[in-house]
């Protein structure tokens, strides 16, 4: 991977690390990612997806997160968009929190309200 993609996807997991991790055929990964479970990025030209660890706990994608996949296909958020809505910071009052903090946190119905009002802009 080259340098520019580690700094754009800070964060993310490759499938391999995964499904060693979490003791899942990475052909199950990928099922659940097109399935709409897992938030899952690439660079442009990539083969290799890339899974942001943020949307673990436990082993296990959080609660919500098949919500707010589901919320960003439906409004025509592809995934590289999605990433970016999730990782950009909230706004100066927030000190750099983001979406995916809200994620983590619970928040669910908020972090999917924001997904829809990006899908607006």
């Amino acid at each position: 991977m080259s340098s520019t993609a580690a700094s754009r996807y800070q964060g993310t997991l490759p499938t391999t690390w995964l499904s060693e991790r979490m003791g899942v055929d990475p052909a199950r990964i990928d099922a659940m990612r097109r399935a709409g479970e897992l938030i899952a990025v690439r660079e442009p030209g990539s083969t290799e997806w890339r899974y942001p660890a943020w949307q673990f706990a436990a082993g296990e994608p959080r609660p919500g997160v098949a919500r707010v996949v589901a919320t960003a296909r439906e409004w025509g958020i592809d995934e590289a968009r999605l990433y970016d809505v999730l990782t950009s910071p909230l706004g100066l009052r927030d000190t750099g929190r983001r979406l995916a903090d809200l994620l983590v946190e619970g928040r669910e119905d908020e972090v999917v309200a924001a997904v829809r009002a990006a899908a607006q802009v």
